[in-house]
């Protein structure tokens, strides 16, 4: 997820990222090539005695790390050792495609399934993990079925769940709201008339919105079109129909989401494009009662509790995204990402230490420590491990997912990641310009995912 437009404070970001992604780059011996290039190296040229394991660079890391001491402690793992490496969250994606491409890619690398890992399919990058389930029916029927699926192409199996599901929900600042005599928003309604009561008490921001990283704001989109034009309408722009972008479903969406833009919602006109998310300035807002509202992943919990984890355990709420009545969407249906997955470059020197590696994921310990994190795995052993201050979030996410109807997968990931700045861009210029025709020629331009 990489911002292309140019920003405030946009410079001292930039240069702090490129020297965090240039050490790394070192650290693998990267090159300039690139995924679609088809790279393939053989097994024996990668490093001898070590496994590479690469994640998304934020405040679930301590995870990651876990899994890779707990492996390091196995008799495989005193042999062959795994290292973790990570890449700041805002330049995951634009990366990932550098070093797939590379001698020295990692072995395991953090993906969202789906689109996100086409082009290294096809690119011959990947390794099909059916053999590992085989060997190890575990690593297959330890996970819900359903979720594997999303890392399935063909017939093979190309991603482990690692983190956990994480549906969209509305987060909410209990105190503000309170002082303003305000409910959670059950309709669309409810939220512009929550907006205008904010202004009118002086809440500059009632929604906080990292668009400086641009993919929060896809998913006020990915929420709108599933509430107006129910869950059918992506499920069709993937397959190819292009044509939708145009109809009416599409143009009252953005009708709708523009309603809430010019209603000052959001902030002032453009402010969104100098806070990020990624920087913790919306978990700030959040914290700091300068904004009631965020519309973010699950992941929230925890970079909100990275920030003030009082604030979290009491004044910290969360509920479904609001209904749009008339619309073809149901209240239940979600969006977001329905897990987190390692995918396994095909030539890795150590396929076994991989799988020895792959096993941690379904183990308790591991569970647990996600669940602590406020990830909600998906295990079929989770229910029975979900305990402790986190487990009323949990167990309420449990419950969106468990009655849902239809669960969108975040679009920058559904579609192949060829398109993500794409969407990135069309999305964001929406917020600035509301250039509705603009919106709908970029998306209906986008390749499909099948």
């Amino acid at each position: 997820m990489s911002p292309s437009r140019n920003r405030l404070r946009r410079g001292a970001v930039t240069a702090t990222l490129a020297l965090t992604i240039g050490g790394l780059f070192a650290a693998f011996g990267v090159g300039s090539s690139s995924a679609s290039g088809s790279a393939h190296f053989a097994s024996s040229s990668r490093p001898a005695n070590k496994i590479v394991i690469l994640a998304y660079g934020d405040a679930q890391n301590t995870a990651e790390q876990y899994a890779v001491d707990t492996y390091n402690k196995t008799a495989e793992g005193k042999q062959v050792k795994a290292v973790l490496q990570t890449i700041p969250g805002a330049n995951y994606q634009t990366k990932l495609q550098t070093i797939m491409g590379s001698s020295n890619a990692p072995d395991v690398f953090f993906n969202w399934g789906g689109g996100s890992i086409t082009q290294f399919q096809k690119a011959g990058l990947l390794l099909p993990l059916n053999s590992m389930m085989k060997s190890n029916p575990k690593l297959k029927s330890s996970f819900l079925p359903s979720i594997l699926n999303a890392a399935k192409i063909g017939s093979n199996y190309y991603g482990i769940p690692m983190r956990g599901t994480q549906p969209v929900m509305l987060f909410y600042n209990k105190t503000v709201l309170a002082a303003n005599h305000l409910n959670p928003p059950a309709t669309w309604a409810d939220l512009l008339g929550d907006v205008a009561t904010l202004k009118t008490a002086g809440v500059q921001v009632p929604i906080a919105l990292g668009g400086a990283d641009q993919w929060p704001t896809l998913m006020w989109f990915e929420y709108l079109y599933d509430r107006v034009a129910g869950p059918s309408f992506i499920t069709d722009a993937l397959a190819g129909q292009s044509s939708l972008w145009s109809t009416a479903d599409s143009n009252t969406a953005l009708s709708d989401l523009s309603q809430l833009i010019n209603a000052g919602g959001f902030g002032p006109s453009k402010s969104w494009d100098s806070v990020y998310f990624t920087k913790n300035q919306t978990a700030q807002l959040m914290v700091g009662g300068k904004a009631a509202f965020e519309l973010m992943g699950s992941w929230d919990y925890s970079t909100v509790s990275s920030q003030s984890k009082s604030f979290a355990a009491t004044d910290f709420g969360y509920t479904a995204f609001p209904s749009i009545p008339g619309g073809k969407g149901n209240l239940n249906d979600l969006a977001g990402n329905t897990e987190n997955y390692y995918s396994v470059l095909k030539n890795t020197r150590y396929p076994q230490a991989v799988a020895d590696f792959l096993t941690v994921m379904y183990s308790p310990a591991f569970v647990k420590k996600e669940l602590a994190l406020g990830n909600l795995t998906t295990t079929t052993s989770t229910p029975s491990l979900i305990s402790g201050a986190t487990a009323p979030y949990l167990k309420y996410q449990y419950s969106l997912i468990k009655k849902a109807p239809a669960f969108q997968l975040s679009w920058d990931q559904a579609w192949p990641q060829t398109n993500t700045n794409t969407i990135h861009t069309a999305v964001a210029s929406y917020f600035d310009n509301l250039d509705a025709s603009a919106f709908e020629s970029s998306m209906a331009g986008l390749t499909p995912a099948s």
